[in-house]
């Protein structure tokens, strides 16, 4: 019997992984995705060992075909796909002066073109069954841009009207969009490599925890129709805002 499909665009080792389990926890299969497969090895291990199901698919989800495809083998060997995240990051920092179009470029793709890509995919194929989720991470830059993040922000802010768009036309026909954002630093290997010192200073619980940005994730996903949100942020106690 066909199996309910959770996808998770971007899954890697910290924040997308997290919600990967957490879905898959529910009872869903997990889809995690992203480029390279290997990395998603551990991964998918790691939750089946846990005892749910999961299936790595690679896709380079700027690539309309990939993403498209990613989509078939999906509903063919999997099941329906019933919630989607869109997780993929291309987080930049460089001054407006030494910006390339060769990078500008690249983080829109990234963090906007490919979102719009997974988002349609999910959505012709939600459309038909009169339900689904569709969820997109955000970030403090979704709503504010900083100096140094034109082309950070710029996709983000990007990404945020696709996702208000796509939960207007789309809440009447049962699918359910919400653009979650993250204001502040999320606990993984890579921030802490390079803001060990703050956060040392700061505690432990200075940083988001993937766990609980993933519970929260599939919070969203349980809300009745009723009470449906569109937008959540989310941030550590001690995060100024």
């Amino acid at each position: 019997m066909p199996e309910p499909a959770a996808v998770v665009f971007g899954a890697g080792d910290a924040l997308g992984g997290a919600i990967a389990a957490r879905f898959a926890q529910a009872g869903f299969h997990a889809v995690p995705s992203r480029r390279k497969i290997e990395p998603l090895e551990v991964l998918v291990a790691s939750i089946r060992d846990a005892g749910g199901k999961a299936t790595p698919v690679r896709c380079d989800a700027r690539d309309e075909d990939a993403v498209k495809a990613a989509y078939e083998r999906i509903e063919a060997e999997i099941g329906p796909v019933e919630v989607v995240v869109f997780n993929a990051g291309a987080w930049h920092n460089a001054p407006i002066t030494e910006m390339t179009a060769r990078i500008y470029r690249q983080v829109w793709d990234t963090a906007a073109f490919a979102g719009f890509l997974a988002g349609r995919e999910a959505a012709i194929r939600m459309v038909e069954r009169g339900r689904g989720t569709i969820l997109f991470t955000g970030a403090t830059a979704s709503i504010r841009a900083r100096s140094g993040f034109a082309a950070f922000a710029g996709a983000k802010f990007a990404l945020r009207a696709l996702a208000q768009s796509m939960a207007r036309e789309l809440a009447p026909r049962g699918i359910h969009v919400a653009h979650i954002i993250i204001d502040g630093r999320i606990d993984a290997h890579a921030v802490r490599e390079k803001f060990g010192d703050q956060i040392a200073g700061a505690g432990e619980d200075a940083l988001l925890s993937p766990a609980g940005i993933a519970e929260n994730f599939h919070a969203v996903y349980t809300q009745p129709r009723d009470a449906w949100t569109f937008e959540m942020d989310l941030r550590p106690w001690q995060e100024a805002w």
